[in-house]
């Protein structure tokens, strides 16, 4: 059984930083595309960024145009584990952070198999 395990939120002050970890049990993550995800109240679970591997290209990175230059996704296989940098934290980026791991388009909601029980990050201004 797969199980995604979330870490690391918390409340910070923009302009701050948080790094989120997400570890993964039952599955090796490094075939697999790792996602994450973020879903504010009221409002629809929005890519945040991905990481995958390829035999064409090695590992690829994604990232949504909102975070791009502040967060950064990265894995370590040995642990099992991906992580999400997240600097330069503005007001907007709160919400429930949502790691998930499956195979397909990594900016996909429908892409992802099994997802982790999210982490609340909240940016006060």
């Amino acid at each position: 059984q797969v199980q995604l395990v979330e870490s690391g939120g918390g409340l910070v002050q923009a302009g701050g930083s948080l790094r989120l970890s997400c570890a993964a049990s039952g599955r090796t993550l490094f075939t697999y595309a790792m996602g994450w995800f973020r879903q504010a109240p009221g409002k629809e679970r929005e890519f945040v960024a991905a990481i995958d591997w390829t035999k064409k290209s090695g590992i690829n990175t994604y990232a949504a145009d909102s975070v791009k230059g502040r967060f950064t996704i990265s894995r370590d296989n040995i642990k099992n584990t991906v992580y999400l940098q997240m600097n330069s934290l503005k007001a907007e980026d709160t919400a429930v952070y949502y790691c998930a791991t499956g195979r397909g388009p990594p900016r996909l909601v429908s892409t992802y198999d099994y997802w982790g029980q999210g982490t609340q990050v909240t940016v006060s201004s």
